[in-house]
């Protein structure tokens, strides 16, 4: 099986010091260890790390507006090309990385060239973190599905708001699509003979 671990807005403008919604940086804050530690064992292990991050323009146009949460992003001057606040967190990000901007809408595969870099890769299994669970998280599982993807999500590494509600959505609804775990379990399994194939940075 060969396996990418995918982040989404694990950058300072969403969960880190830049933030733009204060609560979603307190449902974060203990899942950032917990991810910081899968990136490491997925990297050791050669496996590949995406994230994706949310940019918009200086301008903003072409940006959505055609939804209560773009409004807040909009606003701020927040998650703009080119600033800190569209940087992946310092502990989560590695220049092995792959890193691709979204540039609209609530969450895509498609329009920000992850699909095609993951099936370059040969990726089979998408291991999906980062936030949120109430919006991005949600949408980039079932896309995932869509396109023929696994999907594994651990727990410990995605959050939402409230975190009551984003442990809901995952028993009653993720985990219809995806296998639901843990970043210790993952890791393990991982250290399993024969579980993984080689999936090389150069190709």
């Amino acid at each position: 099986m060969t396996i990418a671990v995918l982040t989404n807005e694990s950058q300072r403008g969403a969960i880190g010091d830049l933030a733009l919604w204060p609560a979603l940086v307190d449902s974060a804050r203990s899942m950032i260890p917990n991810l910081a530690r899968l990136l490491d064992a997925a990297r050791k292990r050669r496996l590949p790390v995406v994230h994706c991050v949310a940019v918009r323009r200086e301008d903003l146009r072409g940006a959505n507006t055609n939804a209560p949460l773009f409004a807040v992003a909009n606003r701020s001057g927040g998650l703009r090309a080119g600033t800190p606040a569209v940087e992946v967190m310092p502990e989560l990000g590695a220049p092995s990385d792959l890193v691709f901007p979204k540039t609209h809408g609530v969450a895509s595969l498609g329009s920000t060239g992850v699909d095609a870099a993951l099936r370059n890769l040969g990726v089979e299994e998408i291991v999906l973190t980062g936030v949120s669970v109430n919006v991005a998280i949600t949408a980039l599982a079932f896309e995932a599905v869509n396109r023929g993807y696994r999907v594994t999500i651990p727990q410990d590494a995605v959050a939402g708001v409230p975190p009551s509600y984003a442990d809901e959505v995952l028993q009653n609804s993720l985990s219809l699509v995806a296998t639901l775990t843990t970043v210790d379990n993952l890791i393990a399994h991982w250290s399993q003979p024969g579980v993984l194939r080689d999936t090389r940075s150069d190709r």
